[in-house]
């Protein structure tokens, strides 16, 4: 096999990967708005880091690495959205 099509391959596998290792403690926290086990600058650092990470797949010359991007979009997004949750659970909902 070309290299570049394993390359791709694997960039692919850990997509799937991590999207599916990630989303389903997403899901269930949105569903249960429970946050009490979640460390806030833990989801803080990781949006930050998934964002950087998109970022760098986006911009990625001469061409996007899609695999890169695609997983950090949606894992920044999770990150977000579990960040506020944490946020408002904490500061808001007392």
């Amino acid at each position: 096999m070309e290299q570049s099509f394993m390359y791709e391959l694997l960039g692919w596998c850990a997509t799937v990967g991590l999207i599916l290792g990630y989303l389903p403690q997403a899901v269930e926290t949105i569903k249960t708005r429970n946050t009490d086990g979640i460390a806030l600058p833990t989801f803080l650092m990781m949006g930050f880091g998934g964002f950087c990470f998109m970022m760098q797949g986006i911009l990625h010359e001469p061409d996007t690495l899609w695999a890169l991007f695609l997983t950090n979009l949606v894992t920044t997004t999770c990150s977000c959205i579990v960040f506020g949750i944490k946020v408002y659970n904490d500061y808001f909902k007392k």
